[in-house]
Order: structure tokens, then C-alpha cells, then sequence
């Protein structure tokens, strides 16, 4: 679970993260101390969308018009999705106060403006409603938020990175969700009975003293941030070989993967994997775990079969 995070923040395109796990397996937990980890950014000041002022492709249209750019920094956000939210709340609405009072009608920003350039995470996403369900994934996957109102039409930057935690007690994700987020994880409760006591012990100090047990972790989460800022930045220099690429491919085809996304996943995954471990390319074992990231939501399986989360397992029983 952890690594999936990091991967994703890593390389925000992969597709974002969804993890699915019982109750109580600190799931939401892990996802909030996220972003805690995350340098900060350049943003321009006078962008109510934090546009990147290195990147004029993906600016908004009131920052094409600028002539004089301010550059602030902010820590990078997570935006969390209520399961009960509008779609004004996620999307954006008009302000009906500017428009009775003054005739005028202005846009107010959603949640997706909000998580622009960052993080934006939905806790159980399974029971969020299929009309916003959809309205997200269009905003992911084309970068831009599109919202026609009440006679004016605008659109805004919306490149962020999805995360969804889920208990699949409550039921499933439609398959055509499943398959839009890049990488997915299951986790369980411990069973070590000294890890399960460690659990318990780490929980109390946390609750008896938050401040001084915070304290204790902070130079690790100082390393790991610094860890993920160089990994972002050494990216673009790994390569995959043809040798990989036909490992992978093969990996996909084995396992009934349907369609092409699953290939390109694994791909990105494991050039990002090279990246946070320090290596110049990928080799078949971060092919292998890329694909332990990136195949499990997407294994072909038969109607009403659960999702089959053994990737080594299936492979090694072809």
C-alpha cells in the first residue's frame, strides 16, 4: 500500500491508487499522512486554480491574460470527496448571491479546482454515486474540468492524482472504475501477534502524547519526501529496454489482461519503481512488481468471481 502511494505521487500519471481492505487497516490513515511527505510547489499567486507557472500548456484562461505573474509556493494538497457532495460541490457552480445581486454571473470552484496539482482522495468510493462517479473520471482523465451552467460555460485545469479506499464488504466498484484507476492493493490485518501488539502500543503513545510521537518519525518522513522529490526528478532519464517491454507484455498476456491500458500501467509503473530505487532502467523483478500493482483489478475473471488479487500465484499456475 505504501509503495503504491509513493509510486503514485512519484508519477502522477499513472492513474492514482485505489485500496481496497477490511476495516479498520488504517487505509484512510496511510492516504492523509500522504501528503505530509510532499515538498512544496511554484504556483501563481493570482490563479485561484494554482496553475504552474513552468508549464503555460496546462495554464487557465484568466492566466494566459496575465502580463505580470506573481510566483508563491503552497504545500501540495489533498482534497478529500464527501460521499454525500453535489455535483456543484465537486465540479463547481455559479454564485447566485453575484448573479441575483448584481446581475453578473461568476463561477465558484469545486472541490476539483481545489485538487488541482494534488492529491484528491475519496474514502469509500464504492458507495459514491455513479453521476459523480463518472463526472470524476472525465475530469481525470482529460486533465480539464468542463462545467456548463445556467447559460455560461467554463473549463480549468484539473490534473490531480485519485486515490480511493474502499471495503469491498460494502460491495464492488463498477468494472469500468476498477479499470480506470493505474494501480490497486489489497491490505489485511496483521497477523503476527508481536506486529498486531506493535499496532496497539505505537496507537496509545500516539493518543497519550500526538506532538512527541510525531517527533519521533520525523526525520524518516524528512528522507522519504526528499526520497520522492529525487525520484520525480530522475524520471524522465529511465529507460525501458526491449527485453522488458516483451516481459511485460507477455505478463499481460498470460493473465487474460483485455485491452492495452494494463500494458502501458505496468510500463509506467516499473520505469517509475527504477526511478525511487536508483536504477538507470527496469529489470524483470520491478516488472514483476509493477505488475503486482497494476494487473490484480484487471485480470479477466467470470461473472460474479471476486477479484483475484494473486498475481505471482496466477503466473506461476499457467
Amino acid at each position: 500500500m505504501k509503495l503504491a502511494l509513493i509510486l503514485s505521487v512519484v508519477n502522477p500519471g499513472l492513474g492514482g491508487v485505489l485500496i481496497r481492505g477490511e476495516k479498520g487497516t488504517a487505509k484512510s490513515t496511510a492516504v492523509r499522512a500522504l501528503a505530509a511527505l510532499l515538498s512544496e510547489q511554484e504556483i501563481i499567486s493570482q490563479c485561484q486554480f494554482a496553475c504552474d507557472p513552468a508549464n503555460s500548456d496546462y495554464w487557465c484562461e484568466s492566466c494566459k491574460t496575465l502580463t505580470d505573474i506573481e510566483v508563491g509556493r503552497r504545500r501540495r494538497p489533498l482534497v478529500e470527496l464527501p460521499i454525500g457532495a453535489t455535483e456543484d460541490r465537486l465540479l463547481g457552480s455559479i454564485n447566485l448571491e453575484e448573479a441575483i445581486t448584481r446581475g453578473e454571473s461568476r463561477f465558484e470552484p469545486g472541490l476539483l479546482a481545489s485538487a488541482n496539482r494534488g492529491l484528491l482522495y475519496v474514502d469509500e468510493v464504492n458507495l459514491l454515486d455513479d453521476h459523480l462517479v463518472d463526472s470524476l473520471l472525465d475530469a481525470a482523465a482529460m486533465g480539464r474540468n468542463f462545467v456548463e451552467r445556467e447559460g455560461i460555460s467554463v473549463s480549468h485545469p484539473a490534473r490531480f492524482t485519485l486515490i480511493g479506499t474502499m471495503n469491498p464488504e460494502e460491495g464492488e466498484l463498477r468494472p469500468q472504475l476498477l479499470d480506470r484507476f493505474g494501480l490497486c492493493v489489497e491490505v489485511r490485518g496483521l497477523e503476527d501477534p508481536a506486529a498486531r501488539r506493535e499496532v496497539v502500543r505505537r496507537r496509545l503513545e500516539f493518543e497519550d502524547n500526538p506532538e512527541k510521537f510525531a517527533e519521533r518519525f520525523l526525520g524518516g518522513e524528512e528522507e522519504t519526501g526528499r526520497k520522492i522529490e529525487l525520484a520525480g526528478l530522475r524520471l524522465a532519464e529511465i529507460k525501458i529496454t526491449d527485453q522488458a517491454l516483451d516481459y511485460a507484455v507477455r505478463i499481460c498476456l498470460s493473465l487474460g489482461v483485455d485491452g492495452h491500458r494494463g500494458d502501458l500501467t505496468v510500463i509506467k509503473s516499473a520505469l517509475t519503481l527504477a526511478a525511487w530505487k536508483g536504477l538507470s532502467e527496469p529489470g524483470p523483478e520491478e516488472i514483476m512488481e509493477a505488475a503486482e500493482l497494476a494487473l490484480p483489478h484487471r485480470m479477466r475473471r467470470k461473472p460474479f468471481q471476486d477479484v483475484d488479487f494473486d498475481v505471482r500465484g496466477r503466473l506461476n499456475s499457467e
